[in-house]
């Protein structure tokens, strides 16, 4: 039987930063605007958190009983492929976390009055567990990053903004794409580590399809992305260019990954681009809501 700690592993605590951010960076957008709900705000913050738990013991859950967790050396705990816990725990793990964020994003509507949203909220569900799960798993086809680009940017910062402001911004917009790259960056650091052991299993991941030098170099250039959309929120929001002094966190991730570090020696650099991830959100947020005009 799994330990809590081995629980805690498997919910991969390293991708939270891709949940905190955008929520950090949408309310800021809307704090700029007046506007600032901090209920709504923790709201959404669950909402973020439980999907984004639900979805690792989804992957975790969905690769195990495929077998392609089998012969993992790198990376976190994978229970169900470790056999450190029954596949149908691991499972039930995933839809607690999933029926937690829909009674958290209920709970946020109603105060909101953005009803429309709970389709946003169930297609988000949805998408999570068909990301590995199901017949045809997207997320072997190499198109995890577009979920994580929708749902972990741009559905998560504009819905936190506009269930607290009511409306949806410029910044908004530019902050949701630069957090929506940060966070398919850490995805890409994650698949260009397990690339060896994910094209023996027929896991066919933007990492894999692009190949190990081209993937590389995507990574950079989702991180580069994310500072040049600073620029345009700063056009609005001028605070919102506070987010550039983030850059100095992308510099030591960007040369292990150019430099063709590989397997454990990138489990350092998913932390990092975490890290990465909620210092730009925060930073982001922070500028928008202390600076919001020129």
């Amino acid at each position: 039987m799994a330990t809590f700690t081995q629980w805690l592993e498997g919910a991969r605590p390293r991708t939270w930063p891709a949940a905190i951010a955008p929520v950090l960076l949408g309310t800021g957008c809307a704090a700029a605007l007046g506007a600032r709900h901090w209920d709504r705000a923790l709201l959404a913050l669950v909402v973020a958190v439980a999907l984004e738990i639900g979805v690792n013991y989804a992957n975790d859950y969905s690769d195990g009983i495929r077998g392609t967790d089998d012969d993992r050396s790198a990376g976190p705990v994978r229970l169900v492929g470790q056999k450190l816990a029954a596949p149908a725990q691991v499972k039930t793990a995933a839809f607690a976390s999933f029926g937690l964020a829909a009674l958290a994003g209920l709970l946020l509507v109603a105060l909101s009055g953005a009803w429309w949203m709970l389709a946003v909220g169930a297609a988000a569900i949805v998408a999570a567990w068909f990301y590995t799960g199901g017949s045809h798993p997207y997320g072997y086809l190499g198109l995890g990053e577009i979920f994580v680009f929708v749902f972990f940017g741009l559905v998560a910062v504009l819905g936190t903004q506009l269930t607290q402001a009511a409306s949806i911004t410029l910044a908004g917009w530019a902050g949701a794409v630069g957090v929506g790259a940060l966070s398919c960056a850490i995805l890409m650091a994650n698949n260009v580590r397990d690339i060896p052991t994910d094209s023996e299993t027929g896991k066919r991941t933007l990492a894999v399809r692009l190949g190990d030098v081209p993937a590389r170099r995507t990574y950079v250039a989702m991180v580069a992305w994310a500072f040049l959309a600073s620029l345009v929120g700063a056009a609005q929001h001028p605070g919102a260019a506070l987010s550039l002094a983030a850059i100095g966190l992308a510099v030591r991730p960007a040369q292990a990954v150019l430099g063709g570090a590989q397997g454990r020696a990138l489990i350092p650099v998913l932390a990092a681009t975490g890290r990465l991830t909620l210092a730009y959100g925060l930073a982001y947020g922070l500028g928008a809501a202390l600076w919001p005009s020129w």
